[in-house]
């Protein structure tokens, strides 16, 4: 297959037509599955209406069938015709951070393809703040289900670059919209029960939506695997680099004799770390990801960064870890699942 690639301003103007987008919306419209731009990662988007087209999602990324995925949509009528009931507490979260990057799991409705909620009563739903996305959501007039552009498993991509890199010749195009802003995907949190439970920790925290509808609890299936999850993203190994990752909850002293001993054994290691102490540490390949004083420059970058772990051919990686506090809680939520749980304490 070939694969077109469009390049759009990031910066249009979502209620214009632009031809590219057009072209590329033409194509959402036969069923084809596009990768675009949001405000967090790429998206592979495709026909929310059809199983035909949520198919080929998973196929193009190799992602299991019973991971559910999420919908985008660019206005609330959309919404409406995916979903049984909108309850008070969705409704004030709509209002409060869409367009952005939450995600509301509802009651599901009819009209959404059956392979989109990967057998779940529920479908999630978001509106993405990026305006290349909401001009193809408002030229294709589709919810599009679309999960990260990306091989499953891989991390996610946060340029068109690292799409192509990943499903060139496997989808039917991408519209490039230059890097991603956000950096990880979007919250998801369930609005179906009576308190509104945090699925997966994202670009909108814990305390950010206590503001809007007080009490937020937080899924026991984030920390217990013998919980079965509701959310798309969570259920397996996601986010990982060719190289295997290891957390190390220590100190810089502790993460370097670790290193040592490896690279004595013969490896190439790398490290994970911040500006504040790529000099404290020595191995072969050091590359720090944001500030640590600064999180979500670390929720920026963390996607790229494992990706440059793949070009630099180390055979381990080793990377600390953060606070859970605000959006270290999805910067450790990403971390520890590309590092398939592995982690030593000092």
């Amino acid at each position: 297959m070939h694969t077109n690639v469009w390049y759009v301003d990031e910066n249009v103007d979502s209620d214009k037509c632009y031809p590219q987008i057009v072209e590329a919306a033409q194509l959402l419209k036969q069923n084809e599955v596009i990768a675009f731009p949001t405000e967090t990662v790429y998206g592979l988007g495709g026909n929310a209406l059809s199983d035909r087209a949520v198919a080929k999602i998973f196929e193009a990324k190799g992602r299991p069938a019973d991971n559910p995925l999420i919908v985008h949509v660019a206005s609330r009528p959309h919404v409406e015709k995916l979903v049984t009931t909108i309850s008070k507490q969705a409704d004030q979260l709509m209002n409060a951070f869409w367009p952005g990057p939450l995600t509301i799991v509802l009651p599901g409705g009819e009209s959404v393809a059956s392979n989109v909620t990967a057998g779940l009563d529920t479908v999630a739903i978001r509106m993405p703040d990026h305006p290349v996305a909401l001009a193809l959501l408002k030229a294709a007039n589709l919810p599009l289900a679309a999960p990260s552009a990306n091989l499953s498993g891989k991390p996610s991509p946060t340029s068109a670059q690292h799409v192509i890199h990943d499903l060139d010749g496997r989808i039917a195009g991408v519209v490039d919209g230059g890097s991603t802003g956000v950096g990880l995907e979007s919250t998801v949190v369930d609005c179906s029960g009576d308190v509104v439970t945090i699925l997966r920790p994202g670009g909108v925290t814990k305390e950010q939506l206590e503001e809007v509808v007080g009490e937020v609890k937080i899924d026991p299936a984030l920390s217990d695997d013998g919980h079965q999850p509701k959310s798309p993203g969570v259920k397996y190994k996601h986010y990982a680099p060719t190289a295997p990752v290891t957390l190390v909850d220590g100190s810089y002293s502790f993460i370097q004799q670790i290193v040592d001993k490896r690279r004595a054994e013969g490896l190439k290691v790398g490290v994970l770390t911040t500006e504040e102490s790529k000099e404290l540490l020595n191995a072969d390949v050091v590359i720090p990801c944001g500030s640590k004083e600064e999180l979500i420059t670390v929720a920026n970058r963390l996607y790229d960064v494992l990706r440059k772990f793949d070009e630099s051919n180390v055979d381990e990686i080793y990377s600390e870890v953060f606070t859970h506090e605000g959006v270290g809680a999805a910067v450790m939520n990403r971390l520890t699942k590309a590092a398939n749980n592995r982690i030593i304490i000092e």
